[in-house]
């Protein structure tokens, strides 16, 4: 396959639209001092992005036309992994039990 001139521009594009939003806003507010009410409302965006992400593989649609169901193996990993995180509060070790327990459930199924 052959690069053009277009193609070039167009990864260019996609490179401005992917970083701008991401670093503008540090690049804007790095010198300005945010009023302690408001970094403790930004701290919670982590915490909601990451609820986000596992509630949406905890709860599906079914095909069958009922609204909402449960994803009971993601559950089943989810519960221990929850527990290994609590306990250890390790990223790492989260990640590695909640990998594993899912290949496990995947294989079992």
């Amino acid at each position: 396959m052959t690069t053009t001139s277009w193609m070039l521009g167009l990864i260019a594009g996609c490179c401005a639209v992917t970083i701008v939003p991401r670093v503008l806003p540090f690049l804007l507010v790095r010198s300005v001092k945010l009023p302690a009410a408001l970094l403790r409302w930004l701290s919670f965006i982590p915490v909601c992005i990451l609820t986000a992400l596992i509630v949406q593989g905890l709860l599906i649609q079914p095909e069958n036309g009922r609204r909402i169901a449960v994803n009971w193996p993601y559950v089943l990993v989810a519960a221990p992994t929850l527990l290994v995180a609590a306990k250890t509060k390790s990223l790492s070790a989260s990640v590695i039990v909640g990998v594993v327990l899912l290949a496990i459930v995947r294989w079992a199924m």
